[in-house]
């Protein structure tokens, strides 16, 4: 199962979620020797975790990986060989980002503009364009105990993500059905970064937390996710007892299931101040966890 953990608000609890649902579910099946557990309904072979928050990546924080394979990641932008090039100004037609203009017998390349799709450089019709790699950031991938964990880091100044989250993903996700875990900690927001984490995808929990703005965000971000992608979605709300019932009223007027609710409570944030993951410092969070692991085969089916 494939399953992205976005939130159209930042700080409502996205990365605790989804650290602690890859501990927790990781402990009950590396306990379960791969054979399912009575009770929890697990039955695939490890979990892969993806921090895909490459401008400020933060699970690596708590879950600490020793990273293996370090690779420095980009896009390809178009070179051209003024030898071939007759000004004709076809590749500036076909770009539809504006990264080329052709004046006069100029070519400009504006490589911040460039999304890399090629469509330049198929068509030339002197090949006169060929691609180069503009390096944007790195990938790394390593291990936290039993899981397999992957985070992308975008370079200062640069400002093109998505290239970094879809190769982050290529690395890292089965491309064929799998009985692995796999958990995306998108970033916040609901732009071009938060769409490529969500693409292909079974499921997306959303984190939000019982105020006006979380209400807000949300709206925005299941519109993103399950009238635009097509995605099914699904709620944990973080820090009830503040704030007021408008995302559970939204909620059940729009038929997203609330998979799990987590209190307001002073030793979560001292966990979290400390580094310490959820289910490490208050270990009744650690089933509570796995029933939400067993929510989301449901919803995900239904």
């Amino acid at each position: 199962m494939i399953i992205t953990i976005a939130s159209g608000k930042g700080g409502t609890g996205k990365t605790t979620v989804a650290i602690n649902l890859a501990l927790a579910v990781a402990s009950a099946s590396e306990s379960a020797s791969g054979q399912p557990q009575e009770g929890t309904g697990l039955s695939h072979k490890g979990v892969i975790f993806l921090d895909c928050d490459v401008e400020e990546p933060n699970a690596g924080l708590f879950l600490k990986p020793t990273f293996t394979q370090r690779e420095e990641v980009g896009i390809l932008i178009p070179e051209v060989d003024f030898d071939k090039c007759t000004y004709c100004g076809r590749c500036a037609e076909v770009c539809q980002y504006h990264a080329i203009a052709v004046v006069g017998k100029k070519v400009l390349i504006f490589p911040e503009l460039c999304h890399g799709c090629g469509s330049c450089t198929l068509n030339c019709p002197e090949g006169a364009i060929h691609e180069v790699l503009k390096t944007t950031g790195t990938i790394e991938i390593g291990a936290s105990g039993p899981i397999t964990f992957g985070q992308g880091t975008l370079n200062v100044g640069e400002a093109m993500s998505p290239p970094i989250i879809r190769q982050l993903k290529q690395r890292l996700v089965p491309s064929e059905p799998s009985e692995q875990l796999v958990i995306i900690d998108a970033s916040p927001g609901t732009a071009c970064p938060v769409v490529e984490a969500m693409q292909g995808s079974e499921f997306v929990l959303m984190v939000t937390e019982p105020t006006p703005f979380g209400l807000h965000d949300l709206r925005l971000a299941v519109q993103v996710a399950r009238d635009e992608l097509g995605l099914p979605v699904g709620v944990v709300i973080n820090r009830v007892g503040v704030g007021d019932r408008g995302v559970e009223d939204y909620c059940a007027a729009e038929d997203v299931p609330i998979l799990m609710r987590i209190p307001l409570d002073r030793r979560i944030a001292v966990a979290y101040s400390e580094g310490i993951p959820m289910v490490e410092a208050l270990p009744e969070y650690r089933e509570r966890f796995l029933s939400l692991y067993d929510r989301l085969e449901e919803a995900r089916v239904s």
